[in-house]
């Protein structure tokens, strides 16, 4: 296994330090709403399983507590629809964002090997596949790798970031039929499942209807070469714990857990312990979710007075934003077309920091992703802001 030096690949949040800037100048201070970083408390539940198992001195379990596995697997029947993941098939991560970097490395992909990824996507999908030497292929379209030997991995990432685009039961069979014919794994990325948004995603108790990548109706019942992938922070407010797991097939999960054994890559036992604590209790997340909702209605509001379409946006923590032209909303109106960069100008000089479509792929340079991530207060003067007068 070598990995392929990307230390001249620029990280693309360095990159806006005009945007930056710009935004700081304002004279009644800047907004972020560029960064999917939880602002909300970590809730109690979790917080008191942390700290009742803080006497961790001894070294925790690279596989994962009896507990948290049986909890992952319960969640999954629970929240997910999926009833038969085996607890011998889980294996706590890092954070999901090491597993999405490292993945391609870890199942021993390189050069003449194609990882697939969405048209507009979370850019870790295409550094993991340069990493391992790897070709990353950028496409929504099944058809453009199906049949395809030298396609080794293809991601699925529902709820998408940044686009907030739900797959639906159809087209995730389809993904994984095709990646069955040539024995491709497929790996769902499904961190924002807990937060649904459109009608048909939620159920009358607003629990998520997503379909996972497990989801019987998708699998056909056999969990082979797929995985999913979750992280907690985004439903439980724990980013700064790095909580996460990969669940599905047990031959990859044995896999992976033995390479992870050599390499020490170990969820701390605190962090299992909170993350056991986490998916047993669903209130806090219904309680988190109506936060988001507040904010997210208030920002889609003002988009829309401001002349923005919000596209897709059916779940997750972001709005993908584009200008109509509507002559309308107000004299200072973004240009229909108008490249992200410069939409992200027209924010910053209103002091409110987005994130360029162009991050996630040239097919996102004409939106703006803006994350309901900050506190009441600061979507409240953002609201202000974006409204025309």
């Amino acid at each position: 296994m070598g990995f392929a030096d990307l230390s001249a690949l620029a990280y693309p949040w360095d990159t806006l330090g005009d945007v930056r800037a710009t935004a700081r100048a304002h004279p009644d201070g800047v907004l972020d709403l560029s960064i999917g970083t939880p602002v909300d408390p970590t809730p109690a539940v979790v917080r008191d399983a942390l700290a009742a198992a803080s006497d961790a001195h001894g070294y925790p379990l690279t596989h994962g507590t009896p507990a948290l596995r049986a909890a992952v697997a319960a969640w999954f029947a629970r929240r997910r629809g999926v009833p038969d993941v085996d607890p011998e098939a889980v294996l706590p991560t890092v954070g999901s964002k090491e597993l999405v970097g490292l993945l391609p490395s870890l199942l021993g992909l390189g050069p003449g090997d194609v990882v697939v990824h969405p048209a507009v996507a979370y850019p870790t999908y295409d550094v993991g596949a340069r990493l391992a030497g790897a070709t990353p292929l950028a496409t929504d379209d099944v058809d453009a790798w199906a049949g395809r030997p030298d396609v080794r991995l293809v991601w699925v990432n529902s709820p998408g970031n940044p686009t907030g685009a739900v797959a639906d039961v159809a087209h995730l069979r389809r993904v994984v039929d095709a990646a069955r014919e040539t024995g491709a794994v497929v790996v769902g990325d499904e961190c924002y499942a807990e937060l649904p948004w459109a009608d048909r995603w939620t159920g009358p108790d607003g629990a998520s209807l997503v379909p996972s990548l497990l989801d019987p109706r998708v699998s056909g019942g056999s969990h082979e070469r797929l995985l999913v992938a979750y992280s907690l922070s985004k439903q439980s407010n724990v980013a700064g714990y790095r909580a996460a797991f990969v669940a599905g097939d047990p031959a990859l999960v044995r896999g992976l857990l033995a390479t992870r054994k050599h390499l020490g890559m170990i969820v701390p036992a605190p962090v299992q312990a909170a993350m056991t604590a986490a998916l047993g209790d669903d209130a806090h997340v219904a309680a988190q979710r109506a936060v988001y909702a507040g904010r997210r209605a208030a920002l889609l509001g003002a988009l829309g007075a401001a002349g923005f379409a919000v596209d897709g946006s059916e779940a997750g923590l972001y709005l993908w934003a584009r200008p109509t032209g509507d002559a309308r909303a107000g004299a200072d109106v973004p240009v229909e077309g108008a490249t992200s960069r410069e939409l992200a100008a027209w924010f910053a000089r209103r002091g409110i920091l987005v994130g360029p479509g162009e991050f996630y792929g040239p097919a996102g340079d004409r939106h703006v992703r803006v994350a309901l991530t900050a506190p009441d207060d600061d979507v409240t003067r953002a609201v202000a802001r974006i409204t025309p007068s």
